[in-house]
């Protein structure tokens, strides 16, 4: 017999009931919200840099893990350009349902600002944040041959000196900016796209420094080409733990690349939360945590409110430092 009464449903032991819904939850199965099914299709991760770069290898990591809990595919499609801006409308543009995220660097929302119009500004409350990710360090290296080792070698240069940067309106300029004009150091800088070819420029005499991320650089540090002179993290790095931070050398200057998963401003909470179900489970696998020791990132794993508050912070604290220093990124404020 197949047809069930109404009365052997209504006796259901509700301990029953919850054990006969594990597996559907266990397996990461759809999400049922609003009469649709969560997800209803492949969810697209957009990244706002060029494939290769420290973004881009994050945002692939993390579709893997994700796509696996979910139960669909999780395709990267890059859009890079504008600091990651491009990326960012884009996804502001998109269906608020869960079926788009994007791998946002707080650089677009915290230091970016500074460099744009008021009107090209990213905010990051314009989103809905579903979790903070890690923290990458920048450096600050030369040319080894430049037998430049220290913020005092700088300093005693006695000449203008050639900063390379990752773009305009990027940690990698603020950190240096702020440096420089802390230290009293003369100098220019130079930007480029992305820390690939800033470090290039720096192997190659055509600047005579250059902040890039941690991880873009460690092999040529290892391999004895580039000299590490100073990190801008708050605390000194376990990944580079004889090079001392800027702050150690008694000069205000914290600067890091955190990044985030946002969704769409007004995707229903329920899809944010089984989203962020699907990355805190990419966190816990051991594959995720060898990647960021591989890469030399530090989780930061907070939630989205976490992220809101300090993403925000920081962006008003760089405002009053560039202000103090008289530190222009290079566009109106």
């Amino acid at each position: 017999m197949t047809s069930k009464s109404p009365a052997r449903r209504r006796v259901l032991p509700p301990v029953l009931a919850a054990v006969l819904s594990l597996p559907l939850a266990a397996c990461g199965g759809n999400l049922s919200s609003g009469g649709a099914e969560f997800p209803s299709g492949p969810v697209t991760m957009l990244v706002g840099q060029a494939p290769g770069g420290s973004t881009d290898l994050i945002g692939r990591a993390l579709a893997d893990g994700a796509a696996n809990d979910l139960g669909v595919a999780m395709p990267v499609v890059n859009t890079p350009g504008a600091n990651g801006a491009l990326a960012a409308n884009e996804l502001a543009g998109a269906q608020p349902d869960g079926q788009h995220v994007l791998v946002l660097n707080a650089s677009l929302t915290s230091i970016t600002p500074l460099a744009v119009a008021p009107e090209e500004a990213v905010d990051i409350n314009d989103f809905e944040v579903i979790t903070g990710v890690s923290q990458d360090d920048y450096v600050l290296v030369a040319n080894t041959a430049s037998g430049l080792r220290s913020v005092p070698d700088l300093t005693r240069a006695g000449r203008d000196l050639k900063f390379a940067t990752t773009g305009v309106g990027t940690g990698s300029q603020l950190a240096q900016e702020l440096l420089f004009e802390q230290a009293g150091i003369a100098g220019t800088a130079v930007p480029f796209d992305g820390g690939s070819p800033a470090m290039t420029a720096v192997l190659g005499d055509q600047v005579d420094v250059a902040a890039i991320q941690l991880g873009e650089a460690i092999g040529q540090i290892e391999a004895g080409r580039l000299t590490p002179i100073a990190t801008f993290a708050a605390q000194r790095s376990r990944y580079l733990p004889d090079t001392p931070t800027a702050v150690e050398q008694g000069y205000d200057v914290r600067v890091s690349q955190f990044r985030a998963i946002v969704a769409p401003k007004g995707t229903p909470p329920e899809r944010v939360e089984r989203l962020r179900k699907a990355f805190q489970a990419t966190f816990a696998a051991e594959r995720y945590r060898k990647f960021n020791e591989d890469n030399l990132l530090t989780p930061h794993e907070v939630d989205g409110a976490q992220v809101a508050q300090e993403w925000t912070s920081s962006l008003e604290r760089y405002r009053a430092m560039t202000q103090q220093y008289g530190i222009d990124l290079g566009g109106p404020k």
